[in-house]
């Protein structure tokens, strides 16, 4: 590892995930930088003990690895490269880690461009939500070249807790996490599916859960994703527009590949559906309003309903 490079770790995007990593660096004695746009979020973390900032270029000097946990590729492209961006600020010989979903295609070229600044790429979409980034234990599915791994390897285990090596080029971890969203768009859709259904046809919500929880039928995200139901909470930790996205990207590949997914494209045109109902900026558990808007069905009331 490069001695004169610095010792810091930023994170971009201090969302439901990219503040629950930069937290869990901290815990970890990691010297850590946030940049957000929102000054809120930021007066947050630096009440954590982070280092906050507003611009990419400004944490840039810092940071040996800096983690780009923004929304979608256009995002990552501004962070990149636009006029406060990390290409031209950065350490030669750092890392940036892109982690936001994108389509894989555009890995590869961001990889290039950042090599004629004399910066490294870590192809590193993340999985496991706020809770596991809080804790340290979200999911990295990464591909690189070598050395990028031999300098950013350390400070990325910082804030995760399994980091995949899958491949020495860019583009295989987001191959491999566009899979993940596919999988996880399509469980969310059936079990907020399963859920309407088995009210509407009388069974009590609350033990529909349990039983389903210790049965053949449970998934993650059924477990993780029903409670949100149960209390009648749609506050966002995933949206529902993330879905809309995720799985378009999932379905614009395919079309690529001339592959079909027709489980995929049902649960997008769910997701759309909902979003064009009103609550696109929902939890994505709210698909089962959808279901309750046809069906008549009363859900749960809590703090986070809307109607």
């Amino acid at each position: 590892m490069n001695s004169s490079l610095p010792a810091g770790l930023g994170v971009i995007g201090l969302g439901s995930m990219g503040l629950g990593a930069a937290r869990s660096a901290l815990r970890r004695g990691v010297a850590t930088w946030g940049c957000d746009t929102r000054a809120e979020v930021r007066e947050a973390f630096a009440r954590d003990g982070g280092h906050a900032v507003e611009r990419p270029a400004d944490l840039a000097p810092h940071c040996r690895v800096v983690l780009v946990l923004v929304v979608n590729a256009a995002q990552t492209e501004d962070v990149l490269f636009g006029a406060h961006g990390l290409a031209s600020a950065m350490v030669p010989g750092s890392v940036v880690v892109c982690s936001a979903t994108v389509d894989p295609a555009v890995v590869p070229g961001w990889a290039e461009r950042l090599a004629q600044h004399g910066l490294l790429l870590i192809d590193g979409p993340v999985s496991g939500g706020a809770r596991k980034a809080e804790a340290g234990e979200m999911t990295v599915m990464a591909s690189g070249a070598p050395e990028a791994f031999e300098a950013g390897l350390e400070l990325l285990q910082a804030c995760a807790g399994k980091v995949y090596r899958l491949g020495d080029k860019p583009g295989i971890g987001s191959t491999v996490k566009m899979v993940n969203q596919h999988l996880a768009g399509v469980h969310i859709a059936t079990a907020c599916e399963a859920m309407a259904l088995g009210m509407r046809a009388g069974a009590d919500p609350g033990q529909l859960y349990e039983v389903i929880c210790n049965s053949a039928g449970m998934s993650w995200m059924f477990q993780n994703r029903v409670p949100h139901i149960l209390e009648g909470d749609y506050t966002p930790l995933s949206a529902v527009n993330i879905f809309v996205k995720d799985l378009g990207i999932v379905l614009d590949a395919a079309r690529k590949l001339a592959f079909p997914l027709p489980m995929a494209a049902a649960a997008h045109q769910l997701y759309l559906a909902t979003a064009a109902m009103g609550h696109g900026a929902e939890d994505d558990a709210a698909v089962v309003k959808y279901y309750a808007a046809l069906a008549g069905l009363e859900l749960p009331a809590g703090e986070g309903q809307t109607t």
